[in-house]
């Protein structure tokens, strides 16, 4: 039988693809080049579901996703919080002391700042972790290695010689799972519930104030508000929001109608159980 795949952007390894195999077992992760390409693999049925990294707990927002959210026309049906570790992996028979440069995706150095200074290195910008890794399997150099997850060790057959070189171990990034589905099952009621949506407020004085009045007003909990411009225009910012409850809720309902008369645009993007990590 056909197993349904799960789309991530990156290469075979990453922590995209550690987190599809994670959480999603019985699904193939499909690596895509871009986002824009996972995020047309779950529009064209070539993957059931995305798997969309949106946020880390040391970076930040993943940018390019909050652009491509509202226009892909896909549902948010849950999300999965996941530790991030990085490791230092060379071709097997490499010894530390050879090391002279040391390669992967410039979050991950970033991330590996204070380990990468302890190992007195050179660094070199990769396109992706895994990448990283796949391309010193591919061209063995005893003085250089990778920094990218343990999966893309054991892919490539690479020697990991030290673990855990992120400077932060609280390093967690924030997964949203996507589905091409226009209307999904709803969670089920025994679930808290999340629902994410985008706005645009009408231009005119204290709109954002009333539209925020609406939530704090019908004791609605907002866990995320991010704005961003769209189009070039320096006027027309887009919102995108998280909120604690369903749609259907009285007070969220209520909050929904007040936003919608001070809003040009609003989209229910989803409505999805919160992960019990946000509780830790």
């Amino acid at each position: 039988m056909t197993r349904l795949k799960i789309a991530f952007q990156g290469e075979t390894g990453a922590n995209s693809d550690e987190a599809c195999r994670t959480y999603f077992p019985n699904y193939d992760p499909l690596p895509c080049a871009t986002f824009e390409d996972a995020f047309d693999a779950i529009k064209t049925g070539k993957a059931a579901l995305g798997m969309i990294p949106v946020e880390n707990s040391i970076a930040g927002r993943v940018a390019d996703v909050h652009h491509l959210l509202p226009k892909s026309g896909l549902k948010i049906i849950g999300e999965r919080f996941k530790p991030i570790n990085f490791h230092l992996m060379v071709n097997p028979g490499t010894k530390l002391e050879d090391v002279k440069t040391v390669a992967s995706h410039v979050m991950a150095l970033g991330q590996c700042r204070k380990a990468i200074r302890r190992l007195k290195v050179k660094t070199e910008i990769a396109s992706d972790t895994a990448g990283a890794a796949r391309e010193l399997a591919d061209h063995p150099d005893p003085t250089r290695a990778a920094i990218a997850p343990a999966l893309a060790a054991e892919i490539y057959g690479l020697e990991i010689l030290q673990r855990g070189l992120e400077d932060e171990h609280h390093n967690t990034t924030r997964f949203l799972v996507m589905t091409a589905d226009k209307s999904p099952p709803p969670p089920p009621f025994t679930s808290r519930c999340v629902t994410g949506f985008i706005f645009q407020v009408r231009n005119v004085p204290a709109a954002l104030y009333k539209v925020m009045g609406g939530f704090a007003t019908n004791g609605v909990n907002m866990t995320k508000l991010e704005s961003y411009m769209e189009g070039g225009g320096f006027t027309a910012t887009i919102f995108y929001a998280e909120v604690d409850g369903r749609p259907e809720d009285r007070g969220l309902a209520l909050a929904f109608e007040e936003l919608a008369f001070f809003s040009d645009r609003f989209e229910i993007l989803g409505t999805f159980p919160a992960d019990p990590f946000r509780d830790r």
